[in-house]
């Protein structure tokens, strides 16, 4: 309570101008000892949690608009404006849900999260829309948008916003509806994606006309980035209907269309830095969930060719190198680990049996309970293969081994990275899913598996029955 008295006097102290504001907050389960507050990707400040878990930020000069929050691998937004006086609470076990604020610019903000936490409800209900006729589901996903125009009208009648505030509130709106219509041909059911295309209403994507895809404000905007992957991937797919095969059922996964995504990208957005980011993104994409490594030198090359990010096409170059050094047959390369009696070893040295090595980071929750009830099932029914399970993190031990302890799983075949970073580079950890399967040889086996996929498990009889 004193905390918040403090938090919310400090705007009367002897501040001559009103362009400040404050930020503070209080992080229950802490995942470090610090938060990273920054603007349009660029780092303002790291800020060190006392002995509470609480810190309080005050923004000189302030750049009005949307900042983002990043503690242990999480990150939200947060609306600021001049006089802004803003306290958060949060339990990154449930971060997004916990998230509450209060002070002043509470109001605006709570709006925001919780329209957040509403998109993401309604999203899986938009799903099951896309199943239905063109005509049905644009009467469907219109009516969500009519809904959530009068929420905010609602809101706006009751509370005093400012015309930042109305900008923001409903560009998410409309980038959301926007997305929802992008992705109906690819969730539709039907394979026949041009046949899907074609039955569209011919006044379905005209709001395309009024976009402007190099609007450097929404950057860093979720509801703006998502919009302009899904756009991307749609025009892409009418281009290469138009010049695939048409015997060839559509994939996703095809070559041709990844550079046709490339090129979209390239040509449908002019500024540098909202270019450079969807370039590294679909490069990234294909490379981390691409099987035919033959592949990979000509999506890098495409990309290289397009994108002026210097620091973006060193992580490529690096990644595709890293992915090379993974090819399934090669060795699997030294790994530097620690246990949780922080005793040091390499990975190789544990490796004489057909062995399966996933991964888990306290960022994704939800996968590191869900993976490793599944690793308990695998390790039942399969006693001859070893799994050994990695927390990525860089935290030290005690966080990750405290999260372990208290879902009650045990610790053996269990470690940490002793070089997080390298490690991760190293061996191309992405997506959180992958999962690498290595015979008693040592040797590559699969490279990018995942232990939830339906043939997971006949790919770990075929590592076993290896001579």
């Amino acid at each position: 309570m004193l905390f918040l008295i403090l938090f919310n006097c400090k705007k009367d102290g002897n501040n001559s101008e009103d362009n400040y504001a404050y930020l503070g907050g209080e992080i229950i389960n802490p995942n470090s000892d610090f938060v990273v507050i920054s603007k349009s990707d660029v780092v303002i400040d790291s800020i060190k949690l006392d002995n509470k878990n609480r810190f309080l930020y005050k923004f000189n000069d302030l750049d009005a608009g949307l900042y983002s929050f990043y503690h242990g691998g999480e990150i939200q937004m947060v609306l600021l404006e001049p006089k802004d006086s803003l306290f958060f609470r949060l339990n990154t076990f449930e971060f997004d849900e916990s998230l509450v604020f209060t002070g002043i610019g509470d109001k605006k903000n709570n709006y925001l999260i919780n329209e957040f936490l509403e998109n993401e409800v309604q999203e899986k209900k938009i799903f099951k829309f896309c199943q239905l006729k063109p005509h049905v589901y644009e009467h469907r996903i219109d009516s969500l948008k009519a809904y959530k125009l009068d929420k905010l009208n609602t809101f706006k009648t009751k509370y005093e916003t400012t015309p930042l505030f109305d900008k923001i509130a409903k560009a998410n709106i409309d980038f959301h509806y926007y997305s929802s219509k992008e992705v109906y041909p690819f969730v539709h059911h039907g394979e026949n994606k041009e046949a899907i295309l074609k039955a569209l209403p011919k006044h379905f994507y005209n709001y395309r006309k009024t976009i402007n895809y190099n609007d450097a404000f929404y950057k860093s905007h979720q509801h703006y980035t998502s919009f302009l992957r899904y756009t991307t991937n749609n025009i892409a797919l009418n281009d290469h209907l138009k010049h695939s095969n048409e015997d060839e059922a559509f994939r996703r996964s095809s070559l041709c269309y990844n550079l046709d995504k490339l090129r979209v990208a390239d040509s449908l957005v002019k500024n540098d830095a909202i270019k450079n980011d969807l370039l590294y993104y679909f490069a990234i994409n294909f490379l981390s969930k691409n099987k035919h490594t033959e592949n990979n030198p000509v999506i890098l090359k495409d990309y290289l060719s397009k994108s002026t990010d210097e620091k973006g096409k060193t992580l490529v170059k690096r990644y595709v190198a890293s992915l090379d050094n993974l090819k399934e047959g090669a060795t699997f390369p030294s790994v530097k680990l620690v246990d949780y009696n922080n005793k040091e070893l390499d990975l190789n040295t544990l490796i004489n049996t057909p062995t399966v090595i996933s991964f888990w980071s306290s960022t994704y929750y939800n996968h590191f309970k869900e993976s490793h009830y599944k690793l308990n099932e695998l390790k039942t029914k399969y006693p001859e293969v070893k799994f050994i399970v990695i927390n990525i993190d860089n935290y030290g031990l005690e966080k990750p081994k405290h999260t372990l302890k208290e879902n009650r799983f045990k610790l053996k075949d269990e470690y940490q990275f002793k070089m997080p970073e390298e490690s991760i580079e190293a061996l191309a950890i992405q997506p959180m899913t992958k999962t690498i399967v290595v015979d008693k040889n040592q040797k590559i086996v699969y490279n990018n598996t995942n232990i939830f996929s339906i043939n997971f498990e006949e790919q770990l009889l075929g590592a076993i029955n290896r001579k």
